[in-house]
């Protein structure tokens, strides 16, 4: 290893710690790969040891923890800083290493989508961000403002919300019998009308109170002067409407923008950051997010961590990002927003006025949060779970497995991940059970542990549970101990059973009762039904698939674009067998050659 580190360029770039089963550990960004890499080992050492030792004391133990482990690295070199940062994020993003701090938040949050570059656009919810063309109102955090404001415009403006194409006029649907339409696939709205509306929608989403009133207010008063009072109606109840949700909005200063405000509280090893999002003046949601196993970081590292993260998801960066403490290389970071964002992003520390407040009320707020959850005491609650279970050690994370079948049919298995004190829907897994034939419980059981370890490389919880008994318990551990070379870390085993509700351990013959009320029985039992739940709607989302599946979906020929062509024209099953050879081979992209086979498989059953 002492060559290879004599032949690192002394140029920016990222570099990689990894274990003795090329696991990443440790994913860092240098300006200058050849002393960073070598401060990490003794230049005095005259050979590198089994257990490199940290030269550098920067993060004391945890450094050090790692350093144990690591026998081998890697390092790519870029063409700046900037280009380091990129890799860096996409890296950590990727790989989760475990000695990197990590914000244990996946999540894609939701964004109200206005197509704009349709010809007749409509308004969607997406989580992902693309370069389309589309107008993106968000991030909506928590998601239950959103679902309201979709509500108001499907009330009072009555776009269109379906994916149709709209080439060719067709039939309204029930949208628009219901009044939340006003049905331009039917002709039913030129569309000049139609493109005001979605101006309107776009002013509503954007918080443009004043310009979308007074554009109201004159088309109100152009109606009641051409005697069109009925419209004249319809648009001064809108502008009530308008005004009441208006009112309702937490307007904190128009004048402010677009703006994200970081706050943090520590403790030790844990902190707890609190985000305001803030649009056109408007807080249209907030996120208190925690991470752990901070020692020996300073605040300006922690805060560039965190806001490295945030941002590598798929969320657009405001125009300005207030906080607390300026992270390091801060002008690494604007140029890496702006690259984001495609537009300059400011990030400062405010020093009076709303700006100040607002930072404050972040401060405080994730003081108050730290606080709350502080209560609870995770730790005591994993402590008190390794005692209850006489396990060796503490479980930091835990993960469940549970199979779902009627009579063999659609067989599935599901993996759920619970840590830091929430699920981690990014980590659950599910499949369709491929080996086993009929009922099997065990078998299906044996193949979804050892299907999800690899899906998983390895990255298993330190403590697994499987639904059901002794039985299910033996098979979970004669995967684990046949998979052993792929593990890190060996993890702990338990059944959980019902009726009563009791844990099977394998340093025990006697299971331990779960009915006793106790937080640590309470949570097990949580993590053991969300696995259920989990691996149940899937099992009855391919019966249902199954059973509602088409039988123009059977017939070869007929692919997707020939079904849709097909139902728009006829409507029903019914009605496509009531039709002639000849029409159907009318039909655009149909001959008569298809038209005879379709009609000769859908009329078998009749």
């Amino acid at each position: 290893m002492l060559e290879k580190l004599s032949q690192i360029p002394s140029k920016p770039g990222v570099y990689t710690f990894k274990n003795a089963k090329e696991r990443i550990l440790y994913v860092g960004k240098a300006k200058n790969l050849r002393n960073r890499l070598g401060s990490y080992f003794q230049k005095s050492a005259k050979k590198i040891s089994p257990h490199p030792p940290l030269i550098k004391g920067g993060r004391g133990g945890l450094m050090a923890a790692m350093m144990r482990d690591v026998r081998d690295f890697t390092y790519i070199v870029t063409d700046n800083e900037l280009e380091a940062l990129v890799l860096e994020a996409n890296l950590i993003k990727q790989h989760k290493p475990r000695f990197n701090v990590i914000l244990r938040d996946d999540k894609n949050y939701p964004y109200l989508k206005l197509t704009v570059h349709e010809q007749w656009p409509r308004l969607e919810v997406v989580r992902r961000i693309k370069k389309d063309g589309a107008l993106y109102f968000g991030p909506y955090v928590p998601s239950g403002s959103m679902w309201e404001t979709l509500a108001f415009i499907r009330r009072n403006f009555r776009i269109r919300f379906c994916r149709y194409s709209l080439d060719k006029p067709m039939r309204p649907c029930i949208q628009h019998q219901m009044g939340r339409c006003l049905a331009p696939c039917a002709g039913l709205i030129s569309r000049e009308e139609y493109m005001k509306l979605i101006e309107e929608v776009r002013l509503f989403l954007g918080g443009e109170r004043k310009g979308l009133i007074e554009d109201l207010d004159k088309k109100m008063l152009r109606f009641s002067g051409e005697m069109r009072f009925e419209e004249a109606a319809q648009i001064r109840n809108r502008i009530k409407a308008l005004e009441r949700a208006f009112e309702s909005q937490k307007v904190v200063a128009p004048e402010l923008g677009d703006v994200d405000v970081i706050g943090f509280y520590r403790e030790n090893d844990t902190a707890s950051f609190m985000i305001f999002f803030i649009r056109n003046g408007i807080m249209i949601g907030s996120k208190d997010l925690f991470i752990k196993h901070i020692e020996n970081i300073s605040d300006r590292e922690l805060m560039h961590n965190f806001v490295t993260q945030f941002y590598s998801k798929e969320i657009i960066p405001p125009s300005e990002i207030i906080l607390p403490v300026l992270p390091i290389e801060s002008n690494s970071l604007r140029k890496w927003l702006a690259h984001r964002k495609e537009k300059t992003v400011k990030i400062f520390i405010p020093k009076e006025g709303k700006k100040k407040e607002l930072i404050d009320m972040a401060l405080e707020n994730a003081s108050l949060v730290f606080r709350e959850k502080k209560e609870h005491r995770l730790d005591d609650l994993l402590q008190e779970i390794k005692e209850k279970l006489s396990l060796e050690r503490t479980p930091e994370d835990i993960g469940a497995f549970d199979v779902s079948t009627i009579s063999g049919n659609e067989s599935v298995g599901a993996f759920v991940y619970w840590t830091e004190g929430e699920f981690r829907k990014d980590m659950y897994r599910r499949l369709k059970i491929k080996t086993v034939q009929g009922v099997d419980d065990y078998s299906m059981m044996e193949e979804i542990i050892e299907r999800i370890i690899k899906n998983l490389e390895g990255d298993m919880p330190g403590l697994i549970i499987v639904d059901g008994g002794e039985g299910q318990l033996g098979i979970a551990k004669r995967v684990i101990n046949k998979n052993i070379k792929l593990l890190p870390k060996t993890p702990m085993l338990i059944a959980i059973a019902k009726d009563p509700d009791r844990a099977y351990l394998t340093t025990s013959p006697v299971p331990v009762t779960l009915e006793d009320g106790r937080r640590s029985s309470i949570l097990l039992k949580k993590i053991r039904d969300e696995v259920h739940r989990f691996a149940i709607g899937y099992h009855r989302k391919l019966r249902a698939k199954e059973l509602l599946q088409s039988p123009l979906e059977k017939i070869t020929g007929i692919g997707k674009k020939r079904r849709l062509a097909l139902l728009r024209r006829y409507g029903s099953i019914e009605a496509i067998r009531r039709a002639s050879i000849d029409e159907i081979a009318g039909i655009e992209g149909f001959n008569k050659k298809v038209a005879e086979n379709l009609l000769r498989e859908i009329c078998k059953d009749t």
